[in-house]
Parts: structure tokens; sequence; C-alpha cells
């Protein structure tokens, strides 16, 4: 991928407001966290990283290059962030599903919840889930296909190309007029109890060059996607809010078809905290990831 320089910040932000509810006592004191980041570490011969199959876990893991990093806790200063502006937002909205154990009830109830959210939030006017994942492992597991262990590898779920193609993919009949207008891939990632180990880093998507970006093929059994490794960079700038609770929503874009200087996409990753307790519960949380559209927003 050709190198590009860091996007700028835009001097605007058309992201609405989000007044933030006056927060409770948090379990979880403010604090910066010193973590070990795993980033993509390129083959030495330059070829491309090896594929990923959805059904073989065993392909997942890649070469690492680890550094030391300050993640920045951004809890008290939420307001400073949007999804426009960094690529990130943290918003206060509690959920009707409290559980998240039944699938179909999250389908059937939280799914609507989350679109209306998302609305909220974007203005968009129509909004498609395509996905949700929950994390729940048991300390010490691997983790299964429907609760698996979080992340600790820097990645963006899909490149530019692999996040158009989920239009005709999940809205065939639909897709010619969508992508008209604007296109937006978002994240919902809710804990279903405070967190307090293994919280979520993203990068704001203004200091991460195109430059640091490489694409890996992801193979499903009916299609092939793509997501983004990423490499690590001196001028990343990485953040988390320490002790989110079950009322409040990380959003995390994951692309944006806008190219006028609003945050196209963001990097992430859980990291650990060495200064969690030892005894600290495991994390638990779900991931929604929707496609969201703005059809009246064509220039």
């Amino acid at each position: 991928m050709a190198a590009a320089a860091v996007q700028s910040a835009p001097i605007f932000d058309t992201q609405p407001r989000v007044q933030l509810e006056q927060q409770g006592e948090r379990r979880v004191p403010k604090h910066d966290v010193n973590a070990s980041l795993n980033f993509y570490q390129p083959n030495a011969d330059g070829s491309p990283p090896a594929p990923t199959y959805v059904d073989k876990p065993e392909t997942y893991q890649q070469q690492r290059d680890t550094h030391q990093i300050v993640v920045k806790d951004i809890a008290g200063e939420e307001d400073k962030y949007s999804l426009d502006r960094n690529g990130f937002q943290v918003y206060q909205r509690p959920a009707a599903e409290r559980d998240f154990i039944d699938d179909e009830q999250i389908k059937s109830g939280y799914y609507a919840e989350t679109e209306e959210l998302l609305k909220d939030v974007t203005g968009a006017d129509r909004v498609f889930i395509f996905d949700h994942t929950i994390r729940r492992a048991p300390a010490g597991s691997k983790g299964d296909k429907l609760n698996r262990a979080p992340v600790q590898q820097v990645h963006i779920d899909q490149t530019y190309d692999a996040s158009l193609s989920r239009v005709p993919h999940h809205l065939p009949d639909e897709a010619d007029e969508l992508v008209k207008g604007r296109v937006q891939i978002i994240n919902v990632w809710r804990p279903i109890s405070t967190v307090q180990r293994d919280p979520l880093a993203v990068a704001d998507a203004h200091s991460v060059p195109e430059s640091d970006l490489v694409a890996r093929q992801l193979i499903y059994p009916n299609r092939n996607g793509e997501t983004f490794s990423v490499k690590h960079s001196p001028g990343q700038k990485w953040y988390y809010r320490s002790g989110l609770a079950p009322d409040q929503v990380l959003l995390i874009k994951c692309f944006d078809s806008k190219t006028d200087g609003r945050a196209r996409r963001v990097p992430h990753t859980a990291f650990e905290d060495p200064s969690a307790p030892s005894d600290a519960p495991t994390r638990e949380s779900i991931e929604i990831r929707a496609l969201v559209f703005h059809t009246a927003d064509r220039d």
C-alpha cells in the first residue's frame, strides 16, 4: 500500500454533541496505562500477510511487533472525542437487555435498541446490523466461536473495499441506491459488566497514516473479505475509557465513505492493564457491527 501523510484533523465537527450523564462512583479509578500493544510485523521477504480463514482459528495468529504504548484515559473528558473528529466516541445509553445470553432475544430486542442509538448519534436514516460478538470466556480458557476471548492484536475489522462490498452482500436489492449516499460501518461495544481488566484501546484516526495499514485476506466459507493489520509508527495516539459500565457504549468507526477529512477508520485492540487486580473478573462485552446509511448525503 502506498505511503500517505497522516490525516490532518478536520477543522469542523459535524457529529451531534452528546451530553454525557453524570457518572456515579466508578469502580475503576482514572489512570493512563503503559501497555504492551501488539502490532503487525511485516514479513522479512516483503510478502503479504498470510490469509485468515474464519473456520480455522489456528490461522488467526500473525507475527507480532510489540511496543510499549501509553494509553490515555479519557474518563471525564469523553465529550472531547467524537466519531467524525477522532473515529470513536463514548455514549451514555442504558440497554433494556442486561444478560445477553439468549441469541434470538439479542437479535429481536437489542438489535432494535442499537439501531435507534446509532440513528440518534449519527443522524443516519438507515441502519443494518450484520453481526454481533459476545466475549465472556472464563479466565484461563481460549474461548469459543460464540463467546470469544478479547483480541489483543491491533486491527481494523474491514478494509475500505471490503466495507463497501458488505452492502451488496447483505442488501443486494438496495445496494445500487444505498452506495450513492454516505456509508459507514460502526461497531457498538458495550460492557456486560463494568470493565476491570482487558479494556479496549482505540487510536485517534488522524494519528494513523495509510502507510500503517496492511490488507489481510479474510476467507469465509462462501466469500472473501479483507481486514487491516496495523503497523506501529511513533505518531500514533492511543486512548481508552477506564471502568466502562453497562450503561455506556464505545462507538468505533471502522469505515466511512466520506473522504473530506473526517475520521474514516479506527485501529483498536484489547490490552492488559498491569494495574488490574489479579482477582479482577474476566471482561464481558457484546459488540454489534452495523452498516449505517445517510441516503440523502450524496456530496
